[in-house]
């Protein structure tokens, strides 16, 4: 049988990927606009930034980028040797490395269903959502209040979905069958 899964379904099971990485500190969804770069935020970041959903002939394909970021320390005291950069004497280098680890963590968790799981659903081996499509991840880095590094990639997760048509909650009072003539 299946269970048909709902945005806030693939919305949580990514919330939830971010959550239980340890390298990840916050997770947050929203337009790319809606990320909270002041230095209040815990980072490193995860965003979740929705792009737009496939219909398919038994399957929804929800497709997001997903950030991952932290912040860059720099010191006027580090020397070349304690420092990855010694252009800009910070620690860029290490911290586009760590990011780009947690990006491909993520993915694994996707293609891998084990490692998925929901509080909807307590059965780690049932999958919610696959990926099974190659990534391109891209290198950021942005300069605010604070520097920030990281990578961004773009993923899609395939659901299965049967189109119910029994279950679509029509106003009682139209005529189903005048709809169809």
């Amino acid at each position: 049988m299946i269970v048909n899964k709902t945005y806030n379904n693939i919305i949580n099971t990514l919330k939830n990927a971010g959550d239980v990485h340890a390298n990840i500190t916050t997770t947050t969804t929203g337009d790319i606009h809606d990320i909270d770069l002041s230095k209040n935020t815990l980072f490193p970041l995860m965003h979740i930034n929705p792009v737009g959903v496939a219909t398919k002939r038994a399957t929804l394909d929800y497709t997001f980028q997903i950030f991952v970021m932290d912040l860059v320390s720099q010191d006027e005291e580090w020397t070349e040797q304690n420092i990855q950069s010694a252009a800009f004497l910070n620690n860029e280098q290490e911290v586009l490395s760590a990011s780009l680890q947690t990006c491909i963590d993520l993915i694994s968790m996707f293609r891998n269903s084990i490692y998925q799981s929901s509080q909807q659903n307590s059965d780690i081996d049932a999958p919610i959502a696959f990926s099974e499509e190659e990534f391109n991840l891209d290198p950021f880095t942005e300069r605010f209040d604070n520097l920030l590094t990281g990578w961004v990639f773009q993923i899609t997760l395939n659901v299965e979905n049967d189109y119910q048509s029994c279950n679509i909650p029509l106003k009682t009072d139209l005529d189903y069958k005048g709809l169809v003539e």
